[in-house]
């Protein structure tokens, strides 16, 4: 509970005391979490259910692969103020928050968690290791984690089965190449990447004219006022991708390096 001494010592914000129970009623109160931003969201839902959980405004959001789990959470937006209302014990961030309130939140002792940019599946087992030790459940977190490998070996090509070259393209028209999650879920699922180069970029629709790949993996196409206009949705584009799509991905899916990563792999496999 230092995070949230610090906090109140710094005289910025009160303790809150239950009613009718002395001063010391407050080390005993559940853990309190804080949120960053929406990969932090997934995070925190999933390892503190237990926990008075701060999550962030796009909780609920249609790509948040937890919101129906963040109904009835408090919604706080990522500034220094809200955490000094809120005085949390743990913070979990993966993008969020800017250097002055990571700063302060250190400073008072706050514990602050920060996803790593996991581009492989044994990134995001150290990433809910990392989560569920800060939340005091690395039980939860073990876990967590046997369902995702759970969900790998149903991904997983059956022995013999041929492998088949995908590209995946998001609606704005970028694929993903070696180094990347992505990556990653396509050879989970015994797919050949056909994006040859690393990281991510853009494809243009000329190339997949003239040279359409053997079969598409989309993303991205289910947020219809996402990149409505994007190079995904181009005509000669969806003309190259009938009958050719192995899966549509859910953005909730692909939005955060989590352990969802592996349902979307089994989405690719066999079980898909």
């Amino acid at each position: 509970m230092a995070g949230a001494r610090g906090l109140a010592a710094a005289g910025l914000a009160m303790v809150l005391i239950p009613a009718g129970g002395p001063a010391g009623a407050v080390e005993s109160r559940p853990l309190r979490v804080m949120s960053l931003d929406q990969c932090g969201d997934q995070y925190a839902l999933a390892l503190a259910p237990a926990a008075e959980l701060a999550v962030s405004p796009r909780a609920d959001d249609p790509d948040s692969w937890m919101r129906h789990a963040a109904a009835a959470r408090r919604r706080v937006r990522p500034t220094l103020e809200a955490a000094i209302a809120f005085q949390p014990d743990v913070v979990i961030r993966y993008w969020g928050g800017d250097a002055r309130l990571l700063a302060r939140l250190k400073a008072d002792g706050v514990r602050v968690v920060t996803l790593d940019d996991a581009t492989d599946f044994d990134g995001i087992r150290s990433n809910i290791r990392s989560a569920a030790s800060a939340f005091g459940d690395p039980a939860r977190g073990e876990s967590l984690i046997a369902r995702m490998d759970a969900r790998l070996r149903e991904a997983a090509p059956r022995a013999g089965a041929a492998r088949r070259s995908a590209l995946y393209l998001t609606a704005g028209g970028f694929t993903a190449g070696r180094g990347t999650l992505v990556d990653a879920m396509l050879v989970a699922a015994g797919l050949v990447n056909a994006a040859v180069l690393r990281g991510f970029a853009p494809v243009s629709v000329e190339r997949i004219a003239l040279s359409p790949p053997t079969h598409f993996v989309l993303g991205f196409f289910d947020q219809s006022r996402g990149d409505w206009r994007g190079p995904g949705r181009h005509p000669v584009v969806r003309a190259a991708a009938r009958d050719r799509v192995v899966a549509q991905l859910p953005a909730a899916s692909l939005t955060c390096p989590a352990w969802f990563a592996a349902d979307a792999a089994a989405m690719l496999g066999p079980a898909g």
